[in-house]
């Protein structure tokens, strides 16, 4: 089945609610007003019931399952009633996620890290940028070669470290 590009959108967006500001991890989810606003933001109104305490431990899951410190059955709590169901009509036979409605959002990630996991191995990663950063991306570069979430800012700071980095121990002529 194919993943909606929709979903892997809402993916990487459930797993950036734990954004680095300041220099400090913070969390869009724990305050329910902020994860309401986020819910409406990348998913529509109709997904406020979402069950915020399995949503936020998803996240964290997939988190983990990304650098590569969990196994898939940690998401079985967030996959308990979820199937897909077959849609038939004139043109032929489609299928849609049936979920329970409070965790709809938290089992569309999942099928859409699965789907990533499958067609794209490897690509969804996190920023490498580890000191400044808790991001994640997808490379959708043709060499699969990213290794940060922005060239623009974390690829320029890390260029720029390292770039410092070797002035400053490089030996002097004189």
């Amino acid at each position: 089945m194919k993943v909606e590009s929709l979903d892997e959108g809402l993916l990487l967006a459930l797993l950036n609610t734990t954004p680095t500001v300041a220099g400090e991890v913070t969390d869009r989810l724990a305050d329910p007003e902020e994860a309401g606003a986020w819910i409406a933001e990348h998913a529509g109104e109709a997904h406020l019931g979402e069950d915020l305490a399995l949503l936020r431990s998803t996240r964290d899951t997939l988190q983990a399952l990304v650098h590569d410190q969990a196994t898939p059955t940690a998401l079985a709590p967030a996959l308990h009633g979820v199937s897909y169901q077959p849609f038939i009509s004139d043109t032929g036979i489609s299928w849609r996620l049936a979920t329970p409605r409070e965790h709809i959002l938290a089992a569309r990630a999942i099928v859409a890290w699965d789907a990533l996991r499958h067609t794209a191995p490897g690509r969804l990663r996190a920023c490498e940028n580890k000191d400044e950063c808790t991001l994640f991306f997808v490379d959708h570069s043709k060499s699969n070669s990213a290794r940060w979430c922005s060239m623009a800012g974390c690829g320029n700071r890390m260029k720029a470290r390292r770039h410092y980095e070797r002035r400053k121990n490089a030996p002097t002529i004189t």
